[in-house]
């Protein structure tokens, strides 16, 4: 029997599911750094100990909330009334991680943590749940490919508006106050996500779930996990990409006004980012339908890397070196649809190696690992702003050498290991056999 086809306004609100979430995230992820230490005046340093921490305690927050998604039985199902409860708290958290209030440094810092930590624990609240939709909603790798798509479409979209709109807003709603300017973008970013969180609880239905026991024993489940060999390489390879993702983020602010000595580069290249996610969500799905995720990956991932190597020798040419750079995010662009299937497909290996599907716990790990990497990405750029000493109002030359070389040289290492961690994919050409296997419910070695 065909898998139902998706009405198409439950794709739209699927993939506009991630503008709710991401939109705030991206904002946070393009200026927190610059918010802290620009405006607010706190120590890059102490701002990059507090995004690495907050981080790192998500290892805790997002498996117990994985976990609660698998035990949930509602009347709106298991991942949408995680939707319906924290789409207002999300906006509201928003909105004060960017009020830090004019207190001591010391008090700052700790506001500064708290509220960063709150935003953190309700992304986890929405983030993991609707990672875990997807494949609650279709077993198609087609229509899952589409549905991938259409998420890259709204990642696109919150990225323009959290990086090429914020400064240009800030700028007009602040009137040359960026504090104001910041707080009122927030309030408008924070109402943007939680109108498409309501969509999404709206119009998106869970049609396969686990018909496994809602209670289980925790530390087997998360023993299974971690024996899951495709769910290990999503892992690993959302990792790699959002360590990259969070530096490059961070770091080109400082690199447009610090080494190409020009600001409206920002406006440019980060967008950039969102833009070249737009056009991959309509050529990723065909190329890796044809490709597979795995050769797809590799490919596209080794091209970023010859064209990353290429932009040092463009500098002097703006024109030229937007071309490359462009070309080059489009690469790894692609990469992000390959990701959201591969998460949806974890689940199916998961089914057909431990026979429950446990698509909370599988989709919790993922989030841990954008994140986490997220954080390490931007720690480590604040970090190394702090090592070489950099002084907003007079940066030395040794600053922007090590501004320079953290972009280019730590983004083509890090697409290496990409491509390393995709070479192990284990899906290709396997997925139609595995979903046969699953429906004889024929016993299957491991």
């Amino acid at each position: 029997m065909s898998a139902p086809r998706l009405r198409l306004s439950e794709r739209l609100s699927y993939g506009f599911g991630d503008l709710g979430f991401s939109l705030p995230y991206n904002m946070a992820s393009g200026f927190l750094l610059y918010y802290y230490v620009n405006v607010v005046k706190l120590p890059a340093s102490s701002v990059g100990t507090i995004f690495l921490i907050a981080r790192l305690l998500d290892a805790v927050i997002d498996v117990l909330v994985g976990i609660g998604v698998d035990k949930t039985r509602s009347r709106w199902g298991r991942t949408r009334p995680y939707f319906l409860f924290m789409a207002l708290p999300y906006a509201a958290m928003f909105v004060l991680v960017f009020s830090v209030p004019a207190w001591s440094q010391h008090a700052q810092l700790v506001y500064a943590f708290l509220t960063f930590k709150g935003l953190g624990i309700l992304m986890s609240l929405g983030a993991i749940p609707y990672t875990a939709l997807m494949p609650m909603m279709t077993e198609d790798t087609g229509e899952r490919l589409r549905l991938s798509g259409l998420r890259s479409v709204g990642t696109s979209v919150s990225v323009v508006l959290g990086t090429a709109a914020t400064m240009p807003l800030v700028g007009v709603f602040g009137g040359g106050d960026e504090r104001r300017g910041f707080l009122a973008v927030a309030v408008l970013f924070g109402g943007m996500s939680l109108v498409a969180i309501i969509a999404l609880f709206r119009n998106c239905r869970e049609r396969y779930r686990d018909e496994a026991a809602a209670r289980f024993r925790v530390l087997p489940a998360i023993g299974e996990m971690v024996r899951n060999r495709a769910w290990l390489v999503c892992f690993g390879f959302c990792l790699v990409y959002f360590i990259r993702f969070g530096a490059m983020m961070s770091v080109t602010t400082y690199f447009a006004i610090e080494v190409l000595h020009k600001p409206w580069m920002i406006s440019v290249m980060l967008p950039a980012v969102a833009g070249m996610l737009l056009l991959s969500s309509f050529v990723a799905p065909p190329i890796l339908a044809r490709t597979g995720l795995r050769r797809g990956c590799v490919g596209v991932l080794s091209l970023a890397m010859v064209l990353f190597l290429a932009l040092p020798l463009t500098e002097t040419n703006p024109a030229l070196f937007l071309a490359v750079y462009f070309a080059a995010c489009l690469s790894t662009s692609i990469t992000i649809t390959a990701a959201f299937t591969m998460i949806a497909e974890t689940v199916d290996y998961h089914e057909w190696r431990f026979g429950t599907r446990k698509e909370g716990l599988l989709s919790a790990g993922v989030s841990l690992a954008t994140k986490v990497g997220m954080a390490i990405g931007t720690a480590g750029i604040a970090f190394m702003l702090g090592a070489v000493g950099y002084a907003p109002d007079a940066p030395s030359e040794a600053a922007r050498e090590a501004i320079r070389w953290s972009y280019y040289g730590g983004t083509v290492v890090l697409l290496g290991l990409q491509v390393l961690v995709a070479l192990f994919w284990p899906m290709d050409g396997q997925h139609a056999r595995i979903r046969g296997e699953i429906a004889t419910r024929e016993p299957v070695a491991a």
